[in-house]
């Protein structure tokens, strides 16, 4: 069994989010006023383009400093491309990258790119937070609304692309989502005294929402109706369109939630299936006060962006569907 080696009472007091709860992104505290967030995150292409690949990869990665409640300094590129690759591609690969970093107000500093037969691209994130402005899994609290600030579906919607199956208007419509940062949200959940916050990512929205009710102990209900999807996303799951992310999603989670995943008998399964794909570049999913929901819905309005209710925090740790 491998051991962790013991934290000096130094680092243990000041690494605020580590290995001991897991959670999006690495905090730790370098005064009283700051501390770092630091994150790492990198896949094959999920669009045919390399420009909006880069750039969808680095939103992704920088997601989890926004999870945080973060704000992004500087991103050190991590890849992997085969020897025969066209040099001009894996430019534009670095090029959507760099810009989409220096949108979120950062700057690629540097990097590792090494020959692999499967191209592969993504960022090392360094991020700030004031310390005692970290958004976790672990912050639900009961009573408090549910807010999510991206549709679901583009798990479907790319592998469909991949089979040519999917209508261009569903294309460009989850690729506009996986680019648009998160950075607008964990503003909006920062300044409304947001505790608890995620990324829905890889192990798809139910994973993650159900990280964060073993993580804080309190539960969530969801109210599916009220769940937003990409266009064509249903009508390409109602074809089959599932990853493969999806089924080991499922796994995950039925070992996790043995007897805590509760669904209503008139939510449809093709619903809770697509609760269950994985995402790329989703959105921030994020808890308030009930009497802060109406600023966040305000500020969402302000910032000309998005951003849906879409259920409660529970006392008991269940992860509850409803319609």
């Amino acid at each position: 069994m491998l051991r962790r080696p013991a934290l000096s009472p130094e680092t243990a007091r000041n690494l605020l989010v580590g290995l001991g709860a897991a959670d999006d992104a690495a905090v730790y505290r370098i005064s009283d006023e700051l501390a770092l967030v630091e994150t790492v995150d990198f896949f094959p292409p999920v669009v045919d383009d390399a420009w909006t690949w880069g750039a969808v990869a680095a939103a992704n990665a920088m997601s989890d400093v926004y999870a945080m409640g973060g704000e992004v300094l500087f991103a050190l590129a991590v890849a992997g491309f085969p020897r025969e690759m066209d040099k001009s591609i894996v430019a534009e690969v670095f090029r959507g990258g760099a810009e989409k970093v220096a949108e979120a107000g950062g700057v690629i500093a540097g990097g590792h790119t090494v020959i692999d037969n499967e191209p592969k691209y993504g960022l090392c994130v360094t991020g700030r937070v004031h310390p005692d402005r970290v958004l976790i899994k672990g912050g639900l609290r009961a009573g408090d609304r549910l807010f999510l600030s991206k549709p679901l579906g583009t798990g479907v919607i790319t592998t469909a692309a991949k089979d040519g199956a999917a209508p261009d208007k569903a294309v460009t419509a989850a690729i506009e989502s996986m680019l648009r940062l998160n950075r607008v949200a964990a503003r909006v959940a920062r300044d409304t005294g947001a505790a608890g916050a995620t990324d829905i990512t890889g192990f798809g929205f139910l994973g993650h929402a159900g990280e964060m009710v073993i993580a804080s102990g309190a539960g969530v209900a969801v109210d599916t109706s009220c769940v937003p999807f990409l266009p064509h996303a249903r009508a390409l799951a109602e074809a089959g369109h599932f990853s493969g992310g999806m089924k080991r999603n499922r796994r995950y989670l039925e070992g996790l939630f043995t007897t805590r995943l509760e669904v209503a008998a008139d939510v449809p399964a093709l619903i809770v299936s697509l609760l269950m794909e994985s995402e790329t570049s989703g959105g921030l999913l994020f808890s308030v006060r009930s009497e802060r929901a109406d600023a966040v819905r305000e500020t969402f309005r302000a910032a000309g962006e998005d951003v849906w209710e879409i259920g409660e925090v529970l006392a008991e740790p269940v992860l509850r569907l409803r319609s």
